[in-house]
């Protein structure tokens, strides 16, 4: 039997499900989730392996206006994963409607790859809506196969699987078969970093951080690991680290037991604050941070 491969790339809305599919089929953590939209920043790729097939998945950010440099910069990921894709995962929820990404929706339908287009957190509807939804997704995107979905309790995300396997293009593997993401360790740090802020900052704050990884030293029994976290303002800064630094060390302690259960391994982690004034909107900081 031939061999298949292919960049199986998820896009749609912020907050309607795309890392929670991504990490349903992968089988692994690759995304951060979070009831915050603009969680996902960066283009995060996700493999999985088979004897005779790799599927390279995609998780991007969601689709918006961009109203700084960072968005802009996150905006360029979501529209690479149009350029090079082999399968279009295109991920929809009970509660959006196409007027809020025509413009986008429009692009799709033009892309001459197979799509899919998934209908996320069904089990939140009715069968009426349901149906509705499919007539109205259908009419806009007459060549995707439309698909209902809860990524949250994986329902159907077996049959996402067969479908993208049945579709993928012949070809060699992109990766070697032991590789499972094209991002470092250092990465995945910043981002269970992030997803903890995020979980337990309000307002500006969760948006106006970045993480740099200083230290990443694995021993035989222990990874010691030394972040910087970069905020806009002095006054993100007071507020990040709280009253007698409690706040951050809350942070900490969470990021720590997350580490510790994703690199199966005891760690030491050091958080400290620093400020980078209006970083989000500076290119040379973004390129600094990874984002172009």
């Amino acid at each position: 039997m031939a061999h298949k491969a292919g960049f199986v790339n998820i896009i749609g809305n912020p907050n309607v499900g795309k890392s929670t599919l991504m990490n349903s089929l992968v089988g692994e953590k690759m995304s951060i989730i979070t009831s915050k939209a603009q969680t996902t920043r960066h283009r995060i790729m996700g493999i999985v392996n088979g004897e005779d097939f790799q599927m390279v998945y995609s998780d991007t950010p969601g689709i918006l206006k961009p109203n700084y440099m960072l968005q802009e910069s996150m905006m360029k990921f979501a529209n690479s994963a149009l350029v090079d894709a082999d399968i279009i995962l295109y991920v929809t929820d009970i509660f959006e409607t196409y007027e809020q990404n025509q413009a986008y929706i429009e692009k799709v339908v033009k892309k001459d790859v197979p799509v899919l287009l998934l209908i996320n957190k069904i089990d939140l509807s009715s069968q009426t809506e349901i149906e509705e939804l499919s007539q109205m997704w259908q009419k806009y995107l007459p060549k995707a196969e439309i698909v209902l979905i809860s990524a949250l309790k994986k329902f159907n995300i077996d049959y996402v699987f067969d479908q993208i396997l049945k579709i993928l293009p012949e070809s060699p593997p992109y990766f070697p078969k032991d590789v499972l993401t094209d991002k470092t360790e250092r990465f995945f740090v910043s981002e269970i970093i992030r997803e903890k802020i995020l979980e337990n900052y309000k307002k500006e704050i969760p948006y106006s951080v970045e993480m740099v990884v200083e230290e990443f030293k694995e021993e035989k029994e222990i990874i010691r690991i030394r972040t910087i976290i970069y905020v806009e303002r002095e006054s993100q800064k007071g507020i990040l680290i709280g009253h007698q630094g409690q706040a951050l060390k809350k942070v900490g302690t969470h990021a720590r037991l997350d580490m510790e259960k994703f690199f199966d391994k005891k760690i030491f982690l050091e958080l400290y604050v620093k400020v980078s004034k209006d970083w989000r909107s500076k290119p040379k900081i973004l390129r600094n941070f990874g984002y172009q």
